[in-house]
């Protein structure tokens, strides 16, 4: 029985996790990159004037534009499909650049939003507070077909990796098809929870699969 148990512990179990990972994903062997290292974020405060950083992260990044409390809606579904799912990945974060002056209302969005969390941890949700021509001047260094509100938001959300670069899909997917997409919309659920999910467990693998390769190599070393 144990003999058994080995085989299926060595063989079957990695088959599984890799069918879980690629089986409804997003059409690519790798999440593309969309652009390159984009600008820190140290710039921003949080409201308690703490700095935060997408180095070594991955981020969802957010601009939630001035009327929050009306689109509460969209963080919602973004907390649903997205934030109870991944909040327990050590090196996830999500972070959302707003307004000064609407404070209050994130701290309003976040008191909605808490009981609705897994745990009530609410820990990876960052707010960040700027001037609206320092949201519009960060915004364009990412180089994306999308634009900014007149509310200096927008419903999309972006994926972020640890080296800054934001990913998405674009050029050819393994179907031989054109596909662009630079941002996950809010308000669509569907969106969040169908491709976003993929995405995001696209690139939650892959960062699993380079520690796990890391690690092996290390024991190599040492044997060596």
């Amino acid at each position: 029985m144990k003999k058994y148990f080995i085989l299926f512990a060595l063989f079957i179990l990695p088959i599984v996790a890799y069918l879980f990972f690629a089986s409804g994903i997003n059409s690519f062997a790798k999440l593309p990159t969309i652009t390159e290292k984009i600008p820190d974020i140290t710039e921003f405060k949080t409201a308690d004037g703490k700095t935060v950083s997408l180095d070594n992260k991955i981020t969802i990044l957010g601009f939630t534009g001035s009327k929050i409390i009306y689109n509460e809606g969209n963080f919602f579904n973004l907390n649903q499909k997205i934030y109870n799912k991944n909040k327990d990945f050590k090196d996830f974060q999500f972070v959302m650049v707003s307004p000064k002056g609407s404070e209050s209302e994130v701290a309003e969005l976040l008191e909605t939003l808490k009981p609705l969390a897994h745990g009530k941890d609410m820990s990876k949700w960052i707010f960040v507070f700027a001037s609206p021509e320092e949201i519009t001047n960060y915004y364009s260094k990412l180089n994306l077909v999308g634009g900014l509100d007149k509310d200096f938001g927008t419903s999309n959300v972006y994926i972020v990796d640890k080296a800054r670069n934001l990913r998405g899909r674009k050029g050819k997917n393994l179907e031989g098809k054109e596909e662009y997409k630079e941002g996950y919309n809010t308000i669509s659920a569907a969106d969040l929870h169908n491709d976003m999910s993929d995405d995001v467990k696209v690139i939650l693998y892959e960062y699993r699969a380079a520690l796990k390769k890391n690690n092996n190599d290390s024991r190599m070393k040492r044997k060596i």
